[in-house]
């Protein structure tokens, strides 16, 4: 992964938080992604979501796998700690450090390759073991990193660069997480920064598995429709994208709408993608409704943003579960971590 620092010259007028830090004290290197790639609107969010809610940069874990999407926790946060994994296994990884430390705040961000494909299985097992971590999906339905073949958040019938025709139904990770008893699942835009903020720290805040999808363009890759989502959307028309060892100059795509309206978002390769953010009376707490509801829009062919579903936690939260030690297992005594040969006889008896 490249690292270029970023000059660390703030102005001593910016505004600060509750532990006295700026924004500039939460930024990580340079972005090394193309020019207006959705992915990097979604690091400005993380950004000023920690800085909102006064996280201590220490006090955060930052995780991701492989691809596009993983190389983003370079560039946030930079005296945080942060462990990248190999092609899916994050999950795993952010289960371990979690059990060892519950005092941490635990963020993993992942692609829709990342976490639908090679990394499904240990994606679903973060959601039944209910772990308590922030598990962010850049969404852009292509692998950017190995020039853009489908992931599996690509519609049927959309077409490649090269022309070829999917023909798999796409995974939709918000109705996959609903279904799995997720207990807390968002839908957003990149360029919606003033909805996406607001779901980061809540979902920061939340004491369980808590996700959010969001729908993030890919200027170098996005030449088919579906390429940004996990179903079916209408299209305008198709101009040829760039080829992929040239990426010019795009501006980062935004929006902003009202609660309960919908609004139509060009990319840019003049294909656009429908958002509709839900309504202020909607109530997330009902999931079978919030299940049935999402199903809805996407035959209509809608991006449903916004809190889809949560519910207050349980005793079946990670931490809860497996009666894990409140104190961190480096501050517990040596007595402790090694109770001895007996106490070992014991918990292997259970197994014989």
């Amino acid at each position: 992964m490249t690292y270029i620092p970023k000059p660390k010259i703030a102005h001593p007028s910016l505004p600060r938080n509750e532990l006295g830090l700026t924004r500039r004290d939460y930024e990580g290197s340079l972005s090394t992604l193309c020019a207006g790639c959705g992915h990097d609107s979604i690091t400005a969010a993380i950004i000023e979501a920690s800085w909102g809610i006064s996280l201590r940069p220490e006090n955060l874990v930052k995780l991701s796998g492989i691809g596009c999407s993983s190389k983003t926790t370079a560039y946030f946060v930079g005296g945080a700690h942060g462990f990248n994994s190999v092609h899916g296994r994050m999950p795993s990884i952010a289960m371990g450090a979690n059990a060892a430390n519950r005092d941490l705040y635990y963020i993993g961000i992942s692609g829709d390759g990342d976490s639908l494909s090679i990394g499904l299985g240990q994606f679903c097992h973060a959601i039944r073991r209910n772990l308590d971590m922030l598990y962010i999906i850049e969404n852009n339905g292509v692998y950017g990193l190995t020039k853009g073949q489908f992931s599996a958040s690509a519609d049927i019938g959309t077409k490649a660069k090269k022309g070829e025709v999917n023909q798999q139904p796409p995974i939709d990770p918000v109705l996959l997480a609903m279904n799995l008893g997720a207990g807390f699942v968002a839908r957003s835009f990149s360029g919606d920064k003033k909805q996406l903020v607001p779901l980061i720290q809540a979902g920061l805040e939340y004491p369980g598995f808590a996700l959010i999808d969001v729908l993030s363009p890919c200027v170098t890759f996005n030449d088919h429709e579906g390429s940004t989502k996990s179903y079916q959307f209408t299209r305008e028309h198709y101009e040829p994208v760039v080829e992929a060892d040239f990426v010019p100059f795009q501006r980062e795509i935004s929006t902003d709408y009202g609660a309960g309206e919908a609004v139509p978002v060009m990319l840019h390769d003049g294909s656009r993608v429908v958002l509709r953010k839900l309504a202020e009376d909607y109530d997330p707490t009902d999931a079978h409704a919030a299940y049935d509801y999402v199903q809805q829009h996407i035959a209509k062919g809608e991006y449903l943003t916004g809190l889809l579903h949560c519910r207050p936690t349980t005793d079946t939260e990670f931490h809860a579960l497996n009666r894990t030690p409140e104190q961190p297992l480096n501050q517990l005594p040596f007595g402790k971590l090694v109770p001895g040969a007996k106490a070992l006889d014991k918990v292997l008896a259970r197994y014989r």
